[in-house]
């Protein structure tokens, strides 16, 4: 069992100051797999220190020389790659080909954000016509500074990939604190900086949990940026510590994400497409598209095939290449949908008889959940539940569908499933959220951007604009003669 008392700073190995612990948990076993340290704010202070002291080289460093230590970060993963997945699974619980996925996805993050470092040397200094004669100004871009990293669970290596990698490449240098739930495949990152010799204090990794480590993070005044992946509460409370300091700020927060699908849609894509929706991951996605507007032609064929591939769903070991639906992470999450499905029960929601293969008798699992006809005043239709639970509701016309679909708190991403390729793209026109899928399942390529409208966050990570969220502007203006 490994024991996560010590932080990375400095590129050493320190001791924690707290000395109370928190369990880390195999979810499909049940069984406790490490500990990690709840973590202190004078293990944050200490941190913040060491990104101080290593700004001003790293800063000086050309987009060349940080591009190059990005790389290795990524090649470092890519020969880690079959323990990290299997760390992954084990400390997740999502089975094994989803995992791979993710290392897939990190590694393509930190590749193109190489390139992105290196493109900033071409672009500093760049001429700007402002229209006045007789003025030349110039543009360039400077790293916010500090930046403080708050990454959640459900995507371990992936979420810290699109933060650490545009920080890194944009000049910053960084105090990353890991979710506590999901420390283990963390801790290669502090492996790898030490591996590829990046230089002291650039990167530096706190272990702990909101109250020891969190709040002290996002409270320090020494902390330049702050970027936080996670639910809306607790990022609510992030964007109030950044009001002090009036510090720039990057949430990623919930979603009710919708999927349309209209009468002329392929039913197999449907299904395809709906299903990877609420069910990957086991529905632990912000993204999820758990909310289904289905036109009333469809949906009862839609309904029926439905079934028929969720009843081909099989649970259990995460390790097992043949698993194809994992346990929910821990057993807070497995509680909290639960909660949900006791609520539906309340409401006199309608799962039918929705099949899957016999559960396994441990492990955090919730057997895949289709509710039909949804009213919208329902808690399930209206709020984030993270399992594997969809709510559907059957439409008229195409205005009734992106009605339904804007009515909600959040703007993070939808999709569409439609005969038309030209429809389709009309209706993505009219949802808002910051991401619509047409016809394909949910793909975030590192040169998009990511992020949400509404409550479901502030700015974009990813593609050129996760880079700028790291940069500040700087124009230089001067006569032409000069």
């Amino acid at each position: 069992m490994s024991t996560l008392t010590r932080h990375f700073i400095d590129n050493a190995w320190v001791e924690s100051r707290a000395t109370r612990c928190l369990d880390v948990i195999d979810p499909y076993r049940e069984t406790r797999i490490a500990e990690v340290t709840v973590g202190d704010p004078a293990d944050v202070d200490d941190a913040v220190a060491a990104a101080r002291r290593a700004l001003p080289g790293w800063r000086d460093h050309s987009g060349e020389r940080r591009g190059a230590f990005i790389d290795a970060i990524a090649e470092a993963l890519e020969a880690r790659r079959t323990s990290l997945v299997e760390l992954s699974t084990r400390n997740n619980g999502k089975p094994r080909a989803e995992a791979d996925q993710d290392l897939a996805d990190a590694i393509a993050c930190y590749r193109y954000y190489a390139g992105q470092a290196r493109a900033l040397d071409a672009r500093q200094g760049e001429t700007v016509d402002t229209g006045e004669t007789g003025l030349v100004s110039r543009r360039y871009q400077d790293p916010v500074g500090v930046a403080g990293l708050i990454t959640p669970w459900n995507f371990p290596l992936v979420s810290s990939a699109w933060k650490l990698a545009p920080a890194l490449a944009a000049g910053c240098t960084v105090v990353f604190k890991p979710s506590e739930v999901t420390p283990l495949p963390e801790q290669a990152l502090a492996e790898i900086a030490l591996e590829i010799e990046l230089p002291p204090g650039v990167f530096n990794l706190v272990h702990g949990d909101g109250r020891g480590v969190g709040e002290a993070l996002t409270a320090h005044p020494g902390v330049d940026k702050l970027s936080f992946t996670g639910s809306n509460p607790v990022g609510e409370a992030v964007m109030t510590a950044a009001a002090r300091g009036t510090r720039n700020v990057s949430l990623e927060l919930g979603g009710k994400s919708p999927i349309l699908v209209t009468e002329d849609a392929d039913p197999d894509l449907a299904v395809e497409l709906v299903l990877a929706g609420f069910a990957y991951n086991a529905g632990q996605m912000c993204s999820a598209t758990s909310r289904l507007l289905v036109h009333e032609s469809l949906a009862d064929t839609l309904h029926e095939r439905l079934d028929a591939v969720i009843a081909d769903l099989v649970p259990g070991d995460p390790l097992d290449n043949a698993t194809t639906l994992g346990p929910l992470v821990n057993a807070a999450q497995y509680e909290r949908v639960l909660d949900y499905l006791a609520a539906a029960e309340q409401e006199g929601l309608d799962a039918g008889n929705t099949p899957v293969s016999a559960l396994p008798d441990h492990g955090y699992f919730i057997a895949p959940r289709v509710f039909r006809d949804v009213p919208t005043t329902s808690r399930l239709w209206r709020e984030e539940i993270f399992g594997p639970i969809l709510c559907a509701r059957r439409v008229a016309s195409d205005d009734e569908a992106i009605a339904l679909a804007n009515d909600s708190a959040f703007g993070l991403a939808a999709s569409v499933v439609a005969g038309d390729p030209a429809r389709a793209e009309t209706l993505a026109g009219r949802l808002t959220a910051g991401n619509v899928w047409c016809n394909t399942h949910q793909v975030a390529p590192p040169g998009l951007g990511w992020g949400g409208m509404k409550g479901s966050g502030i700015g974009r990570e990813l593609g050129r604009a996760g880079l700028d969220a790291y940069l500040e502007t700087r124009y230089v203006t001067r006569p032409s003669a000069d």
